[in-house]
């Protein structure tokens, strides 16, 4: 059966990493091999993939994490100043907005594990780059190259998990993308507390490196296999995915309807995006990666270190590698919540404690402003400063952190996942970009006003959530789509 009506764009599209002959013999010789040597629960199966391409979001967060504990070490090395610093640390978001807008077409043509393999190189060349610098031009090369490898991976992971998940673990499963990345922040300000910069920037190296190798024993999506026409790989990816004893036959006959429904064109008009099967997945999936960013969560933690200072907390990289073990301990929460809480009441417990949490921070900063610095008042609004960040960074880990990731890679249609992501992940990367760089301008102006602003962002996004994001718990990936005609 042919899924799609260009046949010349079929033979074009091919994986990037063709593994799927062996799986085929797999399927084939399972009956005769032992119970031990086949895959049998398609959980672990699936978990096993997750856990392979969650290095890259691994990769993600350490890139993130890089510059807060080297700032002081490379300023001194390179000689230098704090504005060419902040440039280099900037840049990854430069090149982030770069790969998200190539990232949709790229995992289109190639398949999500090209996509991958494609993220992963200049990420090692970055590093590299980063490692052996001896001056700002290397860094600035190192850090654009791995934004780049960043914005693919940060479209690329989350459809891919989305794909292969069955129905009843993939708000779990999806929700480690977010782990991943809380994990990979962790760690880069763990290193970095006692290995030198360029030793740090070399074990940078080490996701990636890992990441090509396993992509080489990883099924590629069958959902993209299916769109591409290529019915054999297909459903041989998907029998390993879920065992080599299921039955697999209702959902491959699912996929296919769907494939072949949104197959018989595959462009559409800027009028057909009036269409509720269109504006309202792409409202959906772009409004909340825009006001994941316009919560202030970067501002927030990048001011965490001057109010963990000014409550008394003498080592500000001790407490900021504490604010990280929280993120991963509360999004570990997420990923066994997703599936039995759903996603649209995560979101809205997260957007609501955010709220509350960035509110009793923006109170603080006012009333310190009418308090004498040495009264015993002003310490104790330091004191609430800081337990407003820190719940402020736990609820976001709740929901707002790894959730809207997950209902993007769930919600976009099929025949536009490739242009809709691109566009989301892009609309996210730039928000990422302006915060970054308002927030110290926004703080200097005003503690309390860039907090109060923070706080109307979070209320709007307990009623966006409220009105516009549907549940998708429970449900197929083209039972989601079904319900959005």
């Amino acid at each position: 059966m042919s899924f799609r009506d260009e046949s010349d764009d079929q033979n074009l599209r091919k994986p990037f990493l063709h593994t799927g002959s062996w799986y085929r013999m797999g399927s084939r010789q399972s009956s005769m091999m032992g119970s031990s040597q086949v895959i049998r629960d398609s959980s672990i199966s699936v978990l096993a993939c997750v856990l392979i391409v969650a290095l890259g979001p691994i990769q993600f967060g350490f890139t993130c994490g890089y510059s807060s504990p080297t700032q002081t070490a490379i300023t001194r090395d390179l000689e230098l100043t704090l504005s060419e610093f902040s440039l280099f640390a900037s840049l990854s978001n430069v090149g982030a907005m770069v790969g998200a807008i190539t990232s949709g077409q790229i995992s289109e043509y190639i398949g999500r594990k090209g996509s991958l393999m494609i993220a992963a190189i200049p990420n090692i060349i970055g590093w590299l780059a980063i490692s052996f610098a001896r001056e700002s031009s290397f860094l600035y090369m190192g850090r654009l190259l791995e934004g780049f490898g960043v914005g693919i991976i940060s479209y690329t992971v989350p459809v891919y998990i989305a794909e292969i998940a069955p129905q009843n673990l993939r708000g779990a499963l999806g929700s480690v993308n977010q782990l991943s990345v809380t994990i990979g922040i962790m760690l880069a300000y763990l290193l970095g507390l006692f290995v030198p910069w360029r030793i740090l920037a070399v074990l940078g190296i080490l996701p990636c490196t890992i990441l090509i190798t396993g992509l080489f024993f990883i099924p590629e999506s069958p959902r993209w296999l299916a769109k591409m026409g290529m019915t054999e790989d297909f459903e041989a990816s998907l029998q390993v995915l879920r065992g080599f004893d299921t039955d697999i036959s209702i959902e491959v006959n699912e996929i296919k309807r769907s494939v072949a429904s949104s197959s018989r064109r595959t462009t559409i008009r800027f009028s057909e995006l009036k269409q509720r099967r269109y504006y309202f997945p792409l409202t959906v999936g772009i409004g909340l990666l825009i006001l994941q960013q316009l919560s202030g969560i970067n501002g927030v933690v990048f001011y965490s270190s001057t109010i963990f200072e000014s409550a008394g907390i003498t080592s500000s990289d001790v407490a900021t590698l504490g604010l990280g073990a929280l993120q991963v301990i509360a999004t570990g929460v997420t990923t066994w919540l997703a599936d039995k809480a759903g996603r649209r009441a995560l979101l809205i417990i997260s957007s609501v404690g955010m709220t509350v949490s960035i509110l009793i921070v923006a109170v603080s900063f006012f009333v310190k402003g009418f308090v004498s610095d040495d009264s015993s008042c002003y310490s104790i609004l330091d004191i609430f400063s800081v337990i407003g960040v820190v719940a402020m960074v736990v609820t976001f880990s709740l929901g707002m952190g790894p959730i809207p990731w997950v209902i993007m890679s769930e919600i976009l249609p099929i025949n536009i996942k490739g242009l809709a992501g691109s566009v989301a992940t892009l609309a996210n990367w730039l928000t990422v970009w302006l915060i970054t760089m308002t927030a110290n301008l926004l703080l200097n102006w005003s503690g309390g006003g860039t907090f109060a602003i923070y706080t109307v962002v979070s209320a709007f996004t307990v009623a966006f959530v409220s009105i516009w994001v549907p549940e998708t718990k429970g449900k197929t990936l083209e039972e989601i789509q079904r319900s959005l005609r």
